[in-house]
């Protein structure tokens, strides 16, 4: 049966989950799980060099990783080592930047709306969202480093076939759930509440019914992110290896990454990452200021000046600093 990929958002993520399980993955390092994934070739080697923002400096610079989730319509999975059929032109339901220190577990996840009205090289201005059905993975990466000035070092996209198993491989997921809200005849009431893989997938596909649409949608996506992190952390133990292969097997079976992203990188990132916690994670939406229409279509305006000042806090290693600046957009996990 052909399933719906739209609004499953969270999935895209689900690399950084994967980091984010720190010394969890890192006691399978010698296990063959980390090379399983899936690569996709010559994402970076396609782009031209010379337009590209400078890279970082110093010696511990950050990564950066764009993670993005499609929208595609398929018989079965398109992305990881799963995939068994072809996307066709897919949007990007979802894009995520994210920045992970060079120099501690302080990670920063940062949600660009998908319809964002942007400048796509050599297309005009579009909506974020269409750079990878004109061009795909590299022209949605210049795209958005021309967009942000942040130079990207990775790349990771999945589709949702794969969300029920890696919920339900964790045994479920608790989430604290932001706001009530009721979809398809399903009540979501603020506090925590313990999803399945079905529940969970409800959860995250929620946009009409919501007052503010697609940002309120962006809210529980990072709250899901933060409960997956908070169940790996206090209910997966270092040595349910059962768990554990589960897991990774789940998340092998769905993520495409770029052909640079190593196993060996991926190690050392898992291991740099082995003490985070929700804590150590700052959620936010690129600063918008309101929607609007460009035509018939439906787009979200993005607020240049407090991006800019976003993006460049990033680049900088000084973001944390200005979090007061960006209340409005700063989702805060408890």
């Amino acid at each position: 049966m052909i399933r719906s990929r739209k609004g499953l958002a969270i999935l895209a993520i689900t690399l950084i989950v994967s980091m984010l399980a720190g010394a969890l993955i890192a006691r399978l390092a010698l296990d063959r799980v980390l090379g399983g994934f899936d690569r996709i070739d010559g994402v970076f080697a396609d782009l031209d060099e010379d337009s590209r923002p400078p890279g970082g400096s110093g010696g511990d610079p950050a990564t950066f990783f764009l993670i993005m989730g499609t929208d595609a319509r398929a018989a079965g999975p398109t992305t990881g080592e799963a995939a068994t059929a072809s996307e066709g032109s897919a949007r990007t339901d979802t894009i995520m930047l994210a920045r992970v220190d060079g120099s501690s577990d302080r990670t920063h996840l940062v949600s660009i709306p998908r319809d964002s009205w942007v400048d796509v090289p050599g297309h005009g201005m579009n909506k974020i969202n269409a750079a990878y059905a004109l061009g795909g993975p590299a022209l949605l990466i210049q795209t958005v480093e021309q967009l942000t000035g942040v130079r990207l070092d990775h790349f990771a996209i999945v589709d949702f076939i794969g969300f029920e198993t890696i919920t339900d491989a964790l045994g479920g997921v608790t989430v604290t759930v932001p706001f009530d809200s009721t979809y398809h005849g399903r009540e979501f009431r603020a506090g925590p509440q313990r999803m399945d893989g079905e529940t969970a997938l409800a959860y995250v596909r929620q946009r009409e019914n919501l007052p503010r649409g697609d940002f309120d949608r962006v809210q529980l996506q990072q709250s899901y992110l933060a409960g997956m992190l908070r169940t790996i952390k206090d209910d997966v133990s270092l040595i349910d290896f059962t768990t554990a292969r589960s897991f990774i097997d789940a998340v092998q079976q769905s993520v495409s990454l770029d052909d640079t992203l190593t196993t060996t990188r991926m190690l050392q990132l898992a291991w740099q990452l082995r003490d985070i916690d929700t804590s150590s994670l700052a959620f936010l939406t690129a600063p918008y200021t309101g929607t609007g229409f460009e035509g018939t279509q439906s787009v979200v305006y993005l607020d240049q000046e407090a991006a800019n000042g976003l993006w460049t806090g990033l680049v900088e290693g000084t973001v944390d600093s200005r979090l007061s600046d960006y209340q409005e957009f700063l989702y805060t996990s408890n």
